[in-house]
């Protein structure tokens, strides 16, 4: 006996989703960046407050703990963060501010004397550091946000 038009229908769809939630999931990157903060409040002066206020966030999206030692955040025009001797918990994030300061469990700084984020467009991109596999990427153009989502 064969289902009724409808149930098919339902069958098929229930299928295409689930299909589709499958692929979604497995193409969530294990270390994403989900946010860019990329213009600091004020003017750039560069004083390392204002260098504090430029940022990204990365977050680790796996159950398991991953290790970013040696793993490198770059943008578009060559400025590279290797990452030092650090451990992104399950489900946890990890601040990378531009200036200096001591890094903790959820900040980590890259100590730089100048801005590493182009207010009018760049990309930051986070590389795994055992062959510099590109894990995800966030870009944005001229805006009047201070910031993007990624």
């Amino acid at each position: 006996m064969r289902p009724a038009p409808a149930l098919a229908a339902f069958g098929t769809t229930a299928a295409v989703l689930l299909t589709l939630t499958s692929a979604a999931q497995a193409a969530t990157p294990a270390v994403q960046i989900t946010k860019v903060y990329y213009d600091s409040p004020g003017s750039d002066r560069g004083g390392n407050t204002s260098l504090n206020g430029e940022y990204v966030v990365l977050k680790n999206t796996t159950k398991k703990a991953i290790n970013l030692e040696k793993w490198l955040l770059r943008d578009k025009t060559g400025h590279k963060y290797r990452f030092p001797k650090f451990t992104l918990k399950p489900g946890k994030s990890v601040t990378v501010r531009s200036g200096e300061g001591n890094d903790g469990t959820s900040t980590i700084f890259w100590q730089q004397k100048w801005y590493v984020w182009n207010n009018a467009g760049d990309v930051a991109g986070i590389y795994r550091g055992s062959d510099l596999k590109k894990i995800d990427s966030c870009s944005w153009g001229r805006s009047s946000k201070a910031y993007v989502a990624c």
